[in-house]
């Protein structure tokens, strides 16, 4: 069973003569005591065009010390990385495997380089002796166990310990500078290693586009949500909060960006990929639709005077919950364990290596965008109006819809261009996400209403009071109807013809 610790550290050049000032001196630290030297002998994986590397990933497996296993670290920020453990075995455990599949597909994982190093370890404890940190004085030997090279240095490295505050780390760093010892240029030992031994991972192969033209925007922008999309299949499947919403995002912008610019990229080619990357956004929207629709009704119910709140409200909000949230994960999981999606992602990679490029690609990438920003804000513009134009009811309700869908490709429309277009396109995507906000509003409220209305049903059928549901049903209804309300103001914001004729220059 794997398991997650959050490492904060900071790495220093030394020698083998490098001295240690007196850490007490440092702010919060008492004392200072020598645990002694451990040897460990770590062996690192990766594909052998070194996927993980280039995406700053760290899989190995260590013998010596006391946490010896496979560890996989994902990066967080600067000096921060996730480290997830798993036993040690001859074979990589299959819980980090899954987490690496988005990167490494059907490639196979073998040892890259080969790490022993002689860890002089010390703890730094407060007045209470509490340890406030762990550092180190590594002593690294590094051999590339493909390309033959070899490396030596020593370093350096402090450690927070768990729950402590990181400005332990700042206040030590300032005794290492007055005695000389400066910050590592390199944010792992694996990184370094990979340099000394020949071995360091190759860029991504550039788009045969000219900067500054249609194709040239568009593709980054596409670059970026591809990256998204691999960066969060891990997350999800680490349950890490808002990672099913973030994916699902990347897909939506990622489809919307080939619908939008389909005179810069061929939707013959496009629209087959689209189709998957709706499978799966609709497989993961499962899941995140369960999560909005749950938290919106516990806080309904919560924000309930006691008095209005009959029967088991509560507990049959988390039955439900907790069965719907399990088939949920149950279904994102397996999509992302499919073949279908590993056959995305290997489309997509196709499609950056050689991009359908249509002959608006090689325009002004500023004409080129701004046109089509336009033509997607009319779009809005006609659903929106013909949302308005019915009778509160079903139809409306479905209309609106239609228009929120509209918002949001408008929305990443403008977002899409904004490197190219500047402040107008920011302007006009903040307006737009007002209103695709108070769509949203809109639609959660239809969908919460539909849901207790059928959690009615089925408390009634049990004998149980409906009474709350009904009060529920109400809200929902009222809310509905204000968004609804606030829709034609917020719109006359977003349609002010000035916000789109700044798009041009």
């Amino acid at each position: 069973m794997a398991d997650t610790k959050r490492e904060i550290e900071r790495k220093y050049e030394a020698t083998p003569r490098t001295g240690l000032p007196d850490l007490t001196r440092a702010a919060g630290v008492t004392s200072v005591t020598d645990e002694g030297v451990t040897e460990l002998d770590a062996v690192y994986y990766d594909t052998p065009d070194l996927r993980l590397a280039a995406d700053a990933l760290t899989l190995r497996r260590r013998t010596g010390g006391a946490d010896a296993g496979w560890h996989l670290k994902f990066p967080v920020a600067s000096g921060i990385r996730d480290e997830i453990r798993a036993p040690l075995s001859d074979t990589l455990p299959p819980s980090l495997a899954e987490l690496l599949r988005s990167r490494v597909r059907d490639a196979e994982v073998v040892p890259v380089v080969r790490l022993r190093s002689s860890r002089d370890v010390r703890h730094l404890r407060d007045g209470d002796g509490t340890l406030l940190a762990e550092l180190s004085v590594d002593t690294v030997h590094a051999e590339g166990l493909t390309s033959g090279g070899e490396a030596a240095w020593t370093e350096i490295e402090v450690e927070l310990a768990d729950d402590t505050d990181p400005a332990v780390l700042d206040a030590v760093e300032k005794r290492l500078r007055k005695a000389g010892i400066r910050p590592s240029d390199s944010p792992s030992k694996l990184s370094r290693a990979l340099a000394e031994t020949g071995l360091e991972p190759g860029e991504a192969p550039a788009a045969p586009v000219t900067p500054g033209t249609a194709g040239a925007a568009v593709l980054a922008y596409v670059r970026e949500q591809v990256e998204a999309i691999v960066a969060y299949d891990p997350a999800v499947r680490r349950d890490l909060p808002d990672a099913v919403h973030q994916l699902r995002v990347a897909c939506r912008r990622l489809r919307s960006a080939f619908k939008t610019y389909k005179k810069v990229l061929d939707r013959e080619v496009t629209d087959p990929i689209g189709d998957e990357l709706k499978w799966l956004a609709g497989e993961l929207g499962v899941a995140r639709d369960q999560e909005v629709l749950d938290e919106r009704l516990r806080a309904r119910v919560n924000d309930l005077p006691r008095t209005l709140v009959l029967g088991p409200v509560k507990a049959r909000l988390r039955r439900r919950d907790a069965a719907h949230g399990r088939r949920a994960r149950r279904q994102a999981l397996a999509a992302l364990d499919s073949d279908r999606h590993l056959d995305l992602l290997r489309r997509l990679d196709a499609l950056l290596a050689a991009p359908p490029l249509r002959k608006h690609a090689d325009r002004d990438a500023h004409r080129v965008l701004a046109r089509a920003v336009r033509k997607d804000h009319r779009r809005l513009a006609r659903r929106v109006e013909h949302a308005l134009s019915l009778d509160p009811g079903h139809e409306r309700d479905l209309a609106l819809h239609e228009a929120r869908k509209a918002a949001k490709r408008a929305r990443y429309a403008a977002e899409a261009a904004r490197p190219t277009l500047g402040k107008p396109a920011k302007r006009l995507a903040k307006r737009v996400k007002r209103v695709q906000s108070l769509l949203g509003e809109h639609q959660d409220a239809v969908v919460a209403r539909e849901a207790v209305r059928e959690l009615g049903i089925q408390a009634h059928g049990v004998g149980e009071s409906a009474f709350t549901w009904g009060v529920l049903h109400g809200h929902e209804e009222a809310a509905a109807a204000a968004a609804e309300r606030a829709l034609p103001e917020l719109w006359s914001r977003a349609s002010a013809p000035e916000l789109t004729a700044s798009l041009t220059r």
